[in-house]
C-alpha cells in the first residue's frame, strides 16, 4: 500500500475506529453494542429455544433466525420501518455465515434468534452487524468454533482499499466486496460483491479483506476478554 491518504484521512489499508461492548441488553441471553466509524449497531441473541410450530424444526441442528434491520432514523432520509428486499437478503446470507461459527448441530430442534439493529449507517453495515452478532452469540454462551470477523474491501479511485465508507462507495470505479471469515481458522464464510473487477484484482481485494478481518478479530478478542478475563488471552 502507498502512503497516500483517503479523503477521511485514512490510509488505503486502514480500518475506521471500532469499539465493541458486550452485555448491554439485560433481557437478552447475549448482546453487543458496536461502533464502527459512523456505524452504530446493537446485536442481541436469545436461545436456543423450542421451534414453534414443531414441524418447522430441524432434527439435525438449530435454526439461526437472523434479522437485520435499519432504524428509521439510521440514514438521512427516513427509512421505511417495513423490512425491504435488501434487509431480507442480508438477513438470509448473514444467518448462513454465522452458522459457520455456531455449533448448531449441538442444539437440534431449536431456534436461535439473532436481532441486529442499525442505529446509524455509513457504509459497511452488513459486516458491522455480522461482527457484532458473532460477539453477541459468544456472549450468550453458545458453543462456537470461532468468531465471524467481517469487513469490506474493494476499489476506489483506482486503489485497492480496506473498509469502504460512503465516500469510497460513491466513486465512479467503486467495487465493494463484503467478506466474513471464521476466525482464527481464516475460512471464508461470506462473500458478496458490488461492481466489477478482474480475477487478479479480486484476488488482491480478498487478500486485503483477510488482513482487515485479522484486525477485526483482535478487536473482538479484546471485547470478550474485557468482560470475560481469560488467563493467557484468546487465541
Amino acid at each position: 500500500m502507498s502512503n497516500a491518504k483517503r479523503p477521511d484521512g485514512r490510509s488505503y489499508d486502514e480500518l475506521r475506529p471500532i469499539k465493541a461492548e458486550l452485555g448491554i441488553a439485560k433481557n437478552a441471553d447475549g448482546s453487543c453494542y458496536l461502533e464502527w466509524g459512523k456505524n452504530i449497531v446493537v446485536a442481541t441473541v436469545n436461545g436456543p429455544r423450542p421451534v414453534l410450530p414443531k414441524h418447522l424444526a430441524d432434527p439435525s441442528k438449530a435454526i439461526i433466525n437472523y434479522k437485520y434491520r435499519m432504524a428509521t432514523f439510521s440514514v438521512s432520509e427516513r427509512k421505511s420501518p417495513v423490512p425491504g428486499k435488501r434487509d431480507k437478503e442480508i438477513s438470509l446470507v448473514s444467518g448462513h455465515a454465522l452458522e459457520a461459527a455456531v455449533m448448531v448441530e449441538q442444539f437440534p430442534n431449536t431456534m436461535i434468534d439473532v436481532n441486529v439493529l442499525i442505529l446509524s449507517a455509513d457504509a459497511g453495515t452488513r459486516v458491522a452487524a455480522l461482527t457484532a452478532a458473532s460477539l453477541a452469540a459468544a456472549d450468550a454462551g453458545l458453543a462456537m468454533r470461532g468468531l465471524i470477523s467481517a469487513v469490506a474491501a474493494g476499489r476506489a479511485n483506482k486503489q485497492i482499499v480496506l473498509d469502504l465508507n460512503k465516500e469510497d462507495e460513491d466513486t465512479e470505479d467503486a467495487v465493494d466486496m463484503a467478506c466474513a471469515f471464521l476466525m482464527p481458522q481464516k475460512e471464508l464464510a461470506l462473500l458478496q460483491m458490488d461492481g466489477f473487477a478482474d480475477k487478479k484484482e479480486c484476488s488482491k481485494i480478498l487478500e486485503t479483506a483477510l488482513k482487515g478481518a485479522e484486525k477485526v478479530y483482535e478487536i473482538q478478542k479484546k471485547a470478550l476478554v474485557s468482560k470475560y478475563p481469560v488467563e493467557g488471552g484468546i487465541q
